[in-house]
């Protein structure tokens, strides 16, 4: 969508009171459109903001030619403010992000049990069935003397 084009294009990023927010403006119109509106993003103090044009393995050109950084100054109640403390690792509520799964639930003893039996049922099927193909070719490869 920005690729060749003759004006400049623009984005915004907002994070205000944990709301992830970014307007994009490609027509070159001075217009901003709504590209992502995420609420409950918690992001943690102490990190770095950063840029890159890197687009991977593709060849594309791309400048950054500025970036305008501003932070807000928002009152916060006791309580929002230690709840921002808290926070280390980035979260979206609502939201799974990779490697971030919940554990299993264990087994009940009931599924264990029924899990169980019906294996070492099948194990002892296999064999007595083993033990019949075995009987029948070692039958059949005796020499029969007349």
């Amino acid at each position: 969508m920005v690729r060749n084009l003759n004006h400049d294009t623009f984005l915004v990023i907002r994070y205000v009171k944990r709301r992830l927010t970014v307007l994009i403006d490609i027509d070159g119109k001075h217009e901003w459109r709504d590209c992502i509106d995420v609420p409950g993003v918690h992001l943690p103090r102490g990190y770095y903001f950063g840029t890159s044009s890197v687009t991977g393995d593709l060849s594309d050109n791309h400048d950054i030619i500025s970036l305008k950084l501003y932070q807000l100054t928002v009152e916060r109640t006791p309580e929002e403010e230690k709840r921002d403390r808290e926070v280390y690792l980035p979260v979206v509520d609502n939201l799974k992000l990779p490697g971030m799964e919940a554990p299993l639930e264990p087994m009940s003893g009931l599924a264990l049990f029924l899990i169980v039996f019906f294996s070492l049922v099948a194990i002892v099927f296999a064999i007595v069935i083993g033990i019949i193909i075995y009987n029948k070719w070692q039958e059949q490869s005796r020499k029969h003397f007349y």
